[in-house]
C-alpha cells in the first residue's frame, strides 16, 4: 500500500480558498485521473472517476473501498481508497509563494494515480469576500468579475501532482 497526496497549485488573482464545492472532503466531488498498474506499468486509456461518497466492496469482501479496477494488460486488480481530513483550500498566500496545497489523500494498492484532470464543481472567494460557486476549471482557467470589490478575479496556470505521502 502506498499513500499518494494530490496537491494543487494555481495562480489566483484576487481570489482565495479554492476548493471543491462542499469543501475538501466533499463526498460528491469527482476526482478524474489515469491509473498506472504497479505490476506491469500499463497506463489506463482514459481517466477514472473516483469520489469519496461512492464505495464498492473489496475483492475479499471484508471491507469497502472507493474503486476496484483490473488492469487490462496483466489482469491484476488494484484498489483506491480516498482518505478525508488531510486536504485544505488553496489560499492566495500559498498561490503567491508557489506552494502546492494538499487536496486529497489516496490509499492505493496495486495502482498509481497519474495526471489529475481539473473539472467542474469548485468554489472560491474574492479578497473582498464575494463567493464564487460552481467554478468550472476544465478549460484550465476561470475568469469573472467581482461586482462588490469592483475588480476582476481569475484562476490560471493550474497544476496538480501526486506525491508519495510517508
Amino acid at each position: 500500500m502506498v499513500n499518494y497526496m494530490l496537491k494543487i497549485i494555481a495562480e489566483l488573482e484576487n481570489l482565495t480558498n479554492l476548493q471543491p464545492q462542499a469543501g475538501c472532503d466533499d463526498p460528491d466531488f469527482p476526482y478524474y485521473f489515469k491509473l498506472k498498474c504497479n505490476n506491469c506499468g500499463e497506463l489506463s486509456q482514459k481517466e477514472t472517476c473516483v469520489s469519496l461518497g461512492e464505495t464498492v466492496p473489496m475483492p475479499n469482501g471484508r471491507s469497502t473501498t472507493n474503486l476496484v479496477q483490473k488492469c487490462k494488460l496483466c489482469g491484476r486488480e488494484g484498489t483506491v481508497l480516498l482518505i478525508p481530513g488531510r486536504g485544505r483550500a488553496l489560499t492566495l498566500e500559498a498561490s503567491e509563494s508557489g506552494e502546492y496545497t494538499p487536496l486529497m489523500l489516496f490509499d492505493c494498492r496495486g495502482l498509481e494515480p497519474v495526471g489529475f484532470v481539473f473539472g467542474d464543481g469548485w468554489k472560491a472567494e474574492s479578497t473582498s469576500g464575494t463567493k464564487f460557486d460552481g467554478i468550472d476549471l476544465s478549460q484550465g482557467e476561470y475568469a469573472d468579475y467581482d461586482e462588490n470589490g469592483q475588480f476582476p478575479v481569475m484562476v490560471s496556470n493550474l497544476r496538480a501532482i501526486f506525491v508519495v505521502d510517508k
